[in-house]
């Protein structure tokens, strides 16, 4: 029987700790630690500071989708009036306000940017009313040359202050929780649009908080919706780095297709594994291999039979980003234009965008040096689960994971990863 002692995936409907309500009398300084994700509720924010287009949009990982849009210059910027097809699909809107250093000023897409992408993984059948979680929490860093970027995972349980928040519906007086509350408490009392607009606000917001990072645009990404994508691909060609039974799927002696665990929780707020007698989980072994849509997605949603659970899924999310983003960019897809028309279709359904102000074309043009060999994803915490010391169950970040943080807020990324190389992940 498999034993977890972090803290399970809730369901989105999940209640607010009561403590996370409670009016703070002041904020303290910024937090260093972190766990990973639990549900929370209530909150609001900030109306959006910018003038420009509001179109529509919307979609999951880590931060998936935005990256590719992003960063999918080198394959498009050849094509002028295939770039006016792919802005003209992508879901844009104000996710996020701009830092009070940056308002009033001319955004121009020169310089270092840093992208905060956010996954969302709704059940199909989900109430409209119910908060959202953010299930994956990138921050993406592209220095100043604009020849690289560098994916960073912040943990879902990584215990923070969230700071008060207030979306017109529900007013959120600040306190601690761990990180994926923030999304939560900021679309309370909202629906579609406006939930994950001020979900996305508050989160940022938070991490401004906790790390002084702001960012210059965002995405969000729609795990569910990216289905489609892989099933418009094919599936997706990547490596399988770790022996990774599935809790979701397996298959009875006659090939039917079975829950292959029971899941209860146990009295550390973790989940117990048990297996199911008679059913074989599905089980991706190591190695290259071509994952139909199907195991693409139930590969990158494991973690509780993985040794080091949400920070074995994080890498498996990022290396996911890479792969499709490859698989996109490949020559299959770009000579069918038949092909290459239904993915960026299903892609602007499955992303929302907020492009910081600055033109997609320019983004596009801007990041025609990135493709996935510069695409570069960084550990957090080593890897591994660093349990804080203010609240049993979350998570903190050490010291190496601070100091990345802060070198993408100095933007010295580069100059912090050559000197600690081990972070930066071999695929």
């Amino acid at each position: 029987m498999f034993r977890r002692h972090e803290p399970p995936d809730e369901e989105p409907d999940r209640p607010a700790d009561d403590t996370s309500r409670r009016p703070m009398p002041s904020r303290p300084a910024a937090r260093l630690d972190a766990t990973r994700a639990d549900q929370s509720a209530g909150g609001a924010g900030p109306a959006s500071g910018r003038n420009r287009r509001d179109p529509r949009w919307a979609h999951r990982l880590v931060a998936l989708g935005a990256a590719m849009m992003m960063l999918a210059g080198g394959a498009f910027v050849a094509k002028s009036m295939l770039i006016g097809y792919v802005t003209s699909r992508v879901q844009q809107d104000n996710l996020i306000v701009p830092a009070a250093e940056q308002r009033g000023r001319h955004v121009t897409i020169s310089g270092a940017k840093t992208v905060l992408l956010v996954g969302i993984d709704p059940r199909p059948d989900q109430d409209p009313s119910d908060t959202i979680r953010s299930d994956s929490i990138i921050v993406m860093h592209i220095p100043e040359d604009h020849r690289s970027a560098y994916l960073i995972s912040i943990p879902r349980d990584t215990w923070v202050e969230i700071p008060p928040f207030n979306n017109g519906r529900s007013r959120y007086y600040g306190g601690h929780n761990k990180i994926n509350a923030a999304f939560a408490e900021g679309g309370i009392k909202l629906t579609g649009k406006d939930q994950r607009r001020y979900g996305m606000s508050l989160l940022a917001d938070t991490i401004k908080e906790n790390w002084g990072i702001s960012f210059d645009a965002a995405a969000i990404v729609d795990f569910t919706g990216f289905t489609k994508v892989v099933g418009v691909l094919g599936g997706v060609a990547m490596y399988v780095d770790q022996e990774t039974p599935s809790v979701h799927i397996g298959h009875d002696a006659k090939d039917d297709t079975k829950v292959p665990y029971t899941q209860r929780f146990n009295s550390s707020g973790g989940t117990d594994l048990t297996p199911v007698p008679g059913v074989t989980p599905q089980t991706y072994h190591v190695g290259y291999q071509h994952l139909p849509p199907w195991q693409a997605l139930d590969y990158v949603r494991q973690r509780d039979t993985l040794p080091n659970s949400d920070y074995d899924r994080q890498r498996h999310q990022q290396q996911f980003i890479k792969a499709l983003f490859k698989e996109i960019a490949s020559r299959d897809v770009l000579t069918d234009p038949g092909k290459l028309k239904k993915v960026l279709d299903v892609v602007g359904q499955s992303m929302t965008i907020d492009s910081g102000g600055i033109d997609l074309q320019d983004w596009i043009f801007a990041m025609k040096n990135i493709g996935g060999d510069n695409l570069l994803t960084v550990k957090s915490n080593n890897g591994t689960f660093y349990e804080s010391s203010e609240q049993p169950g979350a998570e903190a970040l050490d010291d190496n994971t601070l100091a990345l943080l802060e070198a993408v807020r100095t933007n010295t990324v580069e100059t912090f990863l050559a000197s600690h190389v081990d972070l930066v992940s071999k695929r």
